[in-house]
């Protein structure tokens, strides 16, 4: 296996895992005010830029994580951005078990 591809490899797991957990601590305790909205909109923007780059060159190891991470970074954004009432709906949606306080429901 190229080195490059490896090294490509792990780079692309490695942006994309390191939203998950602050996309379910979201979910989980319903609640973004530590959340930079102008660095997300930053992040947004650049993984959107990425894509299209990748899309362009037809370099799909460049699109499919970047498009992965431009998702979870528009999660992040987009749940920065909602009222609370809208924000505690889309966790409800995705983790109907947790309650705002973080606690499992009864």
């Amino acid at each position: 296996m190229e080195l490059s591809l490896i090294i490509g490899s792990l780079a692309a797991i490695c942006s994309t895992a390191s939203f998950v957990p602050q996309a379910w601590k979201i979910v989980r305790l319903r609640r973004t005010t530590e959340i930079s909205v102008g660095m997300y909109g930053l992040t947004v923007l650049g993984f959107a830029l990425w894509t299209a780059y990748g899309a362009l060159l037809a370099a799909w190891p460049l699109v499919v994580p970047n498009a992965i991470c431009l998702a979870l970074a528009a999660f992040i954004l987009t749940m920065s951005l909602l009222p609370q009432r809208q924000k505690e709906a889309v966790a409800d949606l995705l983790d109907p078990d947790e309650r705002a306080d973080g606690r499992p429901r009864p």
